[in-house]
């Protein structure tokens, strides 16, 4: 089926549901409860991939003070940087596309 076809479809099935005709397709989804990390875990994290805490900062976009602080306990990530930090724990490589050496 040509793309343009597939579009024309979906769109054509949008209308049906909209007019109250056909059914809508529904997926079901889990998604795992948001991590805790703490300071000695997000240290463990940073020293896996071998990055400082300047450049663990430019990698997940917060500043090396956010990171300092995250590290030493004094403030404990929150709600997209638990998860950014649950994603670089269990696959490490993942920040390999956005490291450039010189």
């Amino acid at each position: 089926m040509r793309v343009a076809n597939s579009i024309l479809k979906g769109l054509e099935e949008a209308i049906d549901y909209q007019n109250g005709v056909g059914k809508a397709r529904r997926m079901k989804i889990n998604v795992s409860p948001l991590p805790c990390y703490k300071a000695e875990n997000i240290k463990e994290i940073r020293g896996k991939i071998g990055l400082s805490q300047s450049s663990f900062s430019s990698v997940l976009g917060v500043s090396k003070k956010t990171v300092e602080a995250w590290e030493s306990g004094r403030c404990i990530p929150q709600g997209p940087a638990q998860r950014m930090l649950e994603l670089i724990d269990k696959k490490p490589n993942i920040v390999k596309d956005y490291i450039r050496t010189r």
